[in-house]
């Protein structure tokens, strides 16, 4: 698979990707400062170390995973969280289409 950078080939659309999120909003903040909900704030998660956010009680499998996450570990993560990281508290069945994925991480992407 070829890795997504914002700008070049199979990036994704970051105003798409908004809308996908809206599903994910019932679990996961994007504000600076949010709150975690059922999961982590995901403000700033592009580049940050895997289970590091501040005020989220993260599974052991996560915190030791040794995950950074990029375009690259997020769509293998939005793909199947469980099958990159067993062990972990996220229970979501992933995003099938690499399309809303690269949007989705294009969205995150923004949120710094």
């Amino acid at each position: 698979m070829a890795q997504m950078t914002m700008g070049g080939p199979g990036a994704g659309d970051a105003a798409k990707g908004k809308l996908v999120f809206l599903e994910c909003q019932g679990c996961h903040a994007v504000a600076p400062g949010g709150a975690g909900l059922v999961g982590p704030d995901l403000e700033g998660v592009v580049g940050r170390k895997a289970g590091s956010a501040p005020g989220y009680d993260y599974s052991a499998a996560l915190k030791n995973s040794g995950l950074v996450w990029n375009d690259t570990t997020l769509d293998k993560w939005l793909t199947d969280p469980s099958g990159l990281v067993p062990g972990t508290k996220m229970a979501f069945a992933g995003i099938d289409s690499p399309a809303l994925r690269a949007d989705v991480i294009a969205y995150l992407a923004t949120q710094k």
